[in-house]
């Protein structure tokens, strides 16, 4: 069926009409002449016209006026197209081809025709006349039918019909729509009764849900076509929208994810948590309020759900663009502790900008396995800038930050505090394989090898003397500040029997000892069970010392007395250890392995745990 729907009596359709023109039943009825209406043209020979039959009283403008009717009523029919021409406080004008053109109201168009120019052009349709002679118009398809055949199409079409409300009855409305119409108030589109009643006389566009041409019952529908109107309106609206767009809104709604936004009536957008502050926002509600005014960015529309992600940040300086600037190594800072992680804790420096605290940075005096034995999430704390790194296009943005560099060093004062040669008592920390380590202070750690454990054996493991916790004593070997090590040894610290030897004797004691091995420099002299003393060839007295300086014997020498009692040996020996040496023979003997000499002390080192002798002529 043609778009065109033809014109008919606007009587009912049970009374005869009076008059008829083109052959169309159209009904002629006085109307305001439109001297701007095209003239009509000749009908075709084909199809004569039967000519309107004028009484005396008519007139050429009754027949015009008739002819505009026609006319009006036909490009109500159809879409137009409407060229904007002018742009007033209230209304757009457009020019639809006829020599009057058509109005529509600014609200018709997205943000109130403020994209709106002249020269845009936009399909419409003709819905009446206004007191001015202006064509009103609509941006949606409206007819104007006359006969029960024109309303049949639009019905079955679903096409909406231009229409006058005449009165107000019981349950709702009555609308003339060239034939009388029930409209039900729940259809209306109005909030309340006022509304209701301020409806009469006014010319709406309805769609017919209900027609029985039998009966002459017809039902008409008035917020359908709103709503339609409204989803158009805001599809229209949404389209016009790009992402990168800024735009005003009110927060409507708040929620534990977000917010949303209306950035035009019918037109909400979701702001979300993420998206609304450079800081860390943990509700919505601590930053925002209902009815709060917003200007945002269109992140993302979705093409498939139209559903729209608002910014607020994104409008907001980007604090990373001069944080290398603001920022440098070995400056001190202040922040709230954001978030605790197993490897450390974030510090927010300012909004949107977060530091680092290693849990390798956060103490001096000990090893932390986990940032909450240090910190606690909303601490306020002082940190030094360790290191900046900007973001770049594969990786984010980072600043470290040390909080122990806040504290003072106790490596600075080791040296001082504990010497080499100090010694030093603490718990064992930890057992290694290859030693032990102990805490010299707080912080502060030595090792003790497994070698400098105890000095009367060999151990396979530290473990088989020592346990994590227990107390021990250890001297100081060596010092590295800057490795930050230091060497322990806790054998040297064990009383051993030549500590005992030292103590009981001074230098210049005449001792007796055993010849062990004799040297290139000189001999090792046992004078007791596991005590040695070196005697240097140098200082060693006037007896040759070595083998190489060894004499042979003199002719002229005494004779050898008969050897001596062996049960009485071991006896001897202890005498002349304990310094009771007998008295040295008139003839002086070269030294040889296994001779029992006597010997003076020259040097006792208590520390080294050496003994220095040197052979007594006699």
């Amino acid at each position: 069926m043609s778009d065109e729907i033809l014109p008919s009596s606007e009587l009912t359709a049970s009374e005869p009409a009076s008059s008829t023109v083109e052959g169309h039943g159209l009904d002629v009825q006085p109307s305001a002449v439109d001297t701007d209406a095209p003239v009509p043209t000749e009908p075709s020979p084909s199809t004569p016209a039967e000519e309107p039959e004028l009484d005396a009283q008519s007139s050429f403008a009754d027949a015009l006026s008739a002819f505009d009717r026609e006319h009006t009523h036909r490009a109500a029919t159809k879409q137009l197209e409407g060229t904007v021409v002018s742009i007033s406080a209230d209304q757009v004008i457009l020019d639809i081809g006829y020599k009057m053109e058509g109005v529509l109201p600014r609200s018709a168009f997205e943000n109130n025709a403020e994209s709106v120019h002249p020269g845009d052009a936009f399909p419409v349709s003709i819905t009446g006349r206004n007191e001015e002679g202006y064509y009103d118009l609509s941006r949606f398809r409206v007819a104007q039918p006359r006969d029960w055949s024109g309303l049949e199409h639009a019905y079955a079409e679903k096409i909406a019909v231009s229409g006058t409300v005449t009165e107000l009855i019981k349950g709702g409305l009555s609308v003339d729509i060239g034939v009388r119409a029930f409209m039900p108030a729940s259809r209306s589109g109005t909030r309340d009764a006022a509304e209701l009643e301020a409806l009469v006389g006014q010319p709406i566009t309805c769609r017919i849900t209900k027609l029985d041409v039998a009966d002459e019952n017809v039902v008409v529908d008035r917020r359908v076509v709103l709503e339609e109107q409204a989803r158009g309106a805001l599809n229209e609206r949404r389209a016009a929208l790009k992402e990168g767009d800024t735009v005003t809104g009110t927060v409507r709604t708040l929620m534990p994810y977000g917010a949303f936004v209306e950035i035009e009536p019918g037109l909400d957008g979701l702001l979300h948590i993420s998206d609304i502050s450079r800081a860390r926002v943990a509700k919505a509600e601590d930053v925002l309020s209902i009815g709060e005014q917003l200007t945002l960015r269109v992140l993302k529309i979705d093409p498939g759900s139209g559903k729209i992600s608002l910014g607020l940040k994104q409008l907001q300086p980007e604090p990373w663009e001069t944080a290398a600037e603001r920022y440098v190594a070995g400056q001190r800072v202040s922040g709230a502790v954001t978030r605790l992680m197993d490897f450390g804790a974030f510090v927010e420096l300012e909004p949107g900008l977060e530091g680092l605290i290693h849990v390798s940075e956060m103490a001096w005096d000990r090893k932390v396995n986990h940032p909450s034995d240090v910190l606690h999430q909303g601490d306020r704390v002082d940190a030094i800038v360790l290191s900046v790194k900007p973001p770049t296009a594969s990786d984010a943005g980072r600043i470290s930050l040390g909080l122990k560099q806040t504290l003072a060093d106790p490596w600075l004062e080791v040296e001082r505090k504990f010497p080499v040669g100090s010694q030093i008592e603490g718990p064992v920390t930890k057992i290694m394989n290859f030693g032990a380590f102990v805490q010299i202070t707080p912080g502060i750690d030595g090792l003790v090898h497994v070698s400098e454990i105890v000095a009367d054996r060999r151990i396979n493991h530290p473990r088989d003397v020592l346990r994590e916790g227990q107390q021990v004593k250890a001297l100081v070997l060596a010092i590295d500040s800057e490795k930050r090590q230091i060497k322990l040894s806790m054998k040297q610290l064990i009383p051993t029997s030549i500590d005992e030897y030292i103590a009981e004797h001074k230098v210049g004691d005449r001792v007796s000892g055993r010849v062990v091995e004799l040297t290139a420099s000189g001999a090792v002299i046992e004078l007791g069970e596991g005590i040695r003393a070196a005697l240097n060839a140098k200082t060693g007295g006037g007896a040759g010392t070595g083998r190489a300086g060894n004499a042979p014997a003199s002719s002229s020498a005494a004779p050898t007395s008969a050897a001596p009692d062996l049960s009485q040996l071991s006896s001897m020996l202890k005498a002349r250890w304990k310094g009771n040496a007998p008295a040295p023979s008139a003839q002086p003997e070269p030294l040889a392995e296994s001779q029992i000499r006597t010997f003076k002390i020259t040097k006792l080192h208590a520390d080294a745990k050496k003994i220095e002798v040197e052979l007594v002529a006699g």
